[in-house]
């Protein structure tokens, strides 16, 4: 493991214990279900080209909702870049421009939140152009 590795691994576990300190496990859980959305959906075109989607809908029940903006926290912009540094560190390409984009729902599965992806070519951090989820 190279030394800036080290750092980076130690200067994210220090982001998401800060995060867990401010609003309980959810950002973290939520940014562990981006991860695995990710690496689950990734396609693999060649040795050395790793392709995946790039538009991720997090839909989060309302009191996790709630609860996350009232920090203040630019939660959409906040799980783009958490993704998009696993991204970098797994070497994938992603499909377009990487947007996660961030709902209130009353119906999602596990009472906290769903995370869905898929690669489009008119993708906003406001939301989805083309079609919704």
């Amino acid at each position: 493991m190279s030394t800036l590795t080290g750092w980076e691994r130690a200067l994210e576990r220090a982001e998401e214990a800060l995060w867990g300190h401010f609003v309980r496990r959810e950002p973290i859980d939520v940014v562990a279900a981006l991860r695995r959305e990710c690496d689950s959906s990734a396609v693999v075109c060649s040795q050395s080209r790793v392709v995946v989607p790039n538009a991720y809908d997090v839909m989060l029940a309302e009191h996790v909702h709630d609860e996350l903006t009232r920090s203040g926290v630019h939660v959409g912009q906040a799980l783009t870049d958490k993704l998009a540094q696993h991204g970098e560190h797994h070497g994938y390409e992603w499909a377009g421009p990487l947007a996660v984009h961030v709902t209130r729902s009353r119906e999602v599965p596990n009472g906290r939140y769903r995370v869905t992806s898929r690669a489009m070519a008119n993708v906003s951090a406001d939301g989805f152009r083309s079609g919704s989820l």
